[in-house]
This record gives structure tokens, C-alpha cells and sequence, in this order.
């Protein structure tokens, strides 16, 4: 099978919740105008930077249907259905296929890890084939599950196995096998960038055509601004963007990272998104005082994402 080769980036975005913990699907609307206006293209929900693993498949799929129901005309949704349980994973990608996702998506299973790569690869086969007609991206991010395996013989055994596999979703620093996966069969498959403080890298060493942002939800405009520069020849310029994308990434990394301090960001660019669940500690009224002034020292506010 084939499918559309992703160029742009599209954002991981934060699931929003009420005071209570509960899921708020209230702001997605005005969420997906955020992104759309600021050049991302899509989005990739229910993943790391959503807190997906620690909602129920109820609420995940809710969120499916919410973010399709309000996405702009042309804005992909992409579902992350991965789950320790291979059955709700083949569930939610039923369901995402049904209701008219751009695609689904997985990450390996923190529990129990995938040992050898024919273990992932029928773990992706089973979960994709609850949406055969989509197509499907593996999320390729060890640092979360423990799962280091090797890409490129992923990708030659997947090959043969799961007709609808799209590409990866690489969020890791081997640039090398990032190549050497984009290099595969002509540049088969669809290798998304995934970390933001390595955008032009990606553009460069790779090759890259599109990429899933965590901190694009709050400075998708500059990463967008780092590919068309770079597209357009204006290296130099591109590297001024990165460089000031990981100044804004060196803030958030002192402050419990993305998924805690990112979210935290955009109640301050307006689009309040509630807490964090346990156990992520939250960001504290006096941590938000301190991040908005870092923030402000790098001029955060008058380049990040505009309602």
C-alpha cells in the first residue's frame, strides 16, 4: 500500500483536563484553530506529550472523536492506540478508522518490553490491522519504554508483514540509523522527525520532509519557520530558529520537561489546558512565576504561537 508522504509538521498536542483530573474536551476546538493558524498541519493524539498511556480507552477515544469533529478542513489526525493490552489497541484503532482518522499510530509497550524485533514487529502488526485502510507509523521513542531495538531491521521485517505501515515516528539521537531508515528501498517510508531541538538536523543529515512536534503547540511557528528556511536555502536563518527553539527547550527541560512545563506554557499563551495526572508533578503557582521569566528573558512571548 501506499500513502502520502507527510510534508510539515504536525504537533503532539497536550490532553486537556479539569480541575478534577477528568478530560476537558472543551478547549480542542479553539486548540486546533491555534495550530492551524501557526502552520502545523495536524495532529498526533493521545501520545506521550497527551499523557495517553494513563487515560482509559474510553476517554482516548472520546478524544479521537473530538479532535476529527473539530479539525479544520485539510488538518490530519493521527491516533496513538497503543496500550499494553494488545486488545483495547486494536479496539481504538477500529474505532479511529471508523470515525475518519488521517492515521493511527503505536509505540512499543512499556510492559511487557519487546525483547527482539519480531516481537514489536507482530505487535504492530496486530494493532494495525484494526485499521488496514489507514496508514500506520510506528513511534519510535526508547527513552520512554525501554525499547532500544534497531530500526532498519524493523522496517525490512515490517516490510513483509503489515502492508499498511506508513513509517516511523523517530524520536531518538541516532542520526546515522535515522539516515540509513530514510535510505531504505529508495525512501519507502515515511521517517517523521521527531525531536524538536534537532529539527534541522533531521532537514539536513536525513532528509526529512515532515516531523511530530511535542513543543509545537507553543513554538510551532518556529519549527515550521526552520523548515521553510531551510527549503528556501536561508540556512543561516534556519539555524537562528533552531538555536532559539532550544533556548525555549532548555527552560522547559529544567521544569519537569514537555509534557508538565509545555503544558503549564500555554496557559500562559491563553489556550488553558488544566493539570497534570498523577503521578506527573505539577508545575506550582511559584514555578509558573519563575518559567514565565525565563521565558520573557529569551523573548518567548513575542515569537511563540499567536491565537
Amino acid at each position: 500500500m501506499k500513502f502520502e508522504k507527510i510534508k510539515g509538521l504536525i504537533v503532539a498536542p497536550f490532553t486537556p483536563f479539569d480541575k478534577k483530573g477528568e478530560v476537558n474536551l472543551s478547549p480542542i476546538a479553539d486548540y486546533a484553530k491555534l495550530l492551524q493558524k501557526n502552520g502545523l498541519i495536524g495532529v498526533f493524539i493521545n501520545g506521550s506529550s497527551g499523557e495517553g498511556y494513563m487515560l482509559t480507552v474510553e476517554e482516548r477515544m472520546k478524544l479521537a472523536e473530538k479532535w476529527i469533529s473539530v479539525a479544520p478542513k485539510g488538518f490530519k489526525v493521527i491516533v496513538h492506540v497503543g496500550a499494553t493490552c494488545i486488545k483495547d489497541s486494536y479496539k481504538m484503532a477500529k474505532h479511529a478508522q471508523e470515525i475518519g482518522a488521517f492515521g493511527t499510530g503505536a509505540m512499543a509497550s512499556p510492559f511487557p518490553k519487546a525483547g527482539r524485533v519480531e516481537e514489536l514487529v507482530k505487535y504492530c502488526e496486530e494493532i494495525a490491522c484494526g485499521a488496514s485502510d489507514l496508514p500506520f507509523y510506528f513511534y519510535h521513542i526508547p527513552v520512554l519504554n525501554g525499547v532500544y531495538l534497531p530500526m532498519l531491521p524493523f522496517l525490512k521485517a515490517a516490510d513483509e508483514r503489515i502492508p499498511n505501515l506508513a513509517g516511523i515516528k523517530y524520536t531518538y539521537e541516532s542520526f546515522y540509523e535515522y539516515n540509513q531508515c530514510m535510505l531504505y528501498e529508495n525512501g519507502k517510508f515515511d521517517m517523521l522527525h521527531g525531536q524538536d531541538e534537532t529539527v534541522l538536523n533531521g532537514l539536513i543529515m536525513g532528509g526529512a520532509q515532515g516531523g511530530i512536534s511535542g513543543t509545537g503547540s507553543y513554538i510551532g511557528n518556529v519549527l515550521v519557520g526552520i523548515i521553510n528556511e531551510y527549503n528556501n536555502g536561508n540556512t543561516e536563518k534556519a539555524r537562528e530558529l533552531q538555536n532559539y527553539a532550544q533556548d525555549v527547550i532548555n527552560v522547559i527541560a529544567k521544569y519537569r520537561g514537555n509534557i508538565v512545563c509545555g503544558k503549564r506554557i500555554m496557559k500562559l499563551i491563553g489556550v488553558g489546558l488544566g493539570i497534570n495526572r498523577t503521578p506527573f508533578q505539577n508545575i506550582t503557582d511559584e514555578e509558573e512565576i519563575i518559567i514565565k521569566k525565563e521565558l520573557e528573558a529569551i523573548g518567548f512571548f513575542e515569537k511563540c504561537n499567536k491565537l
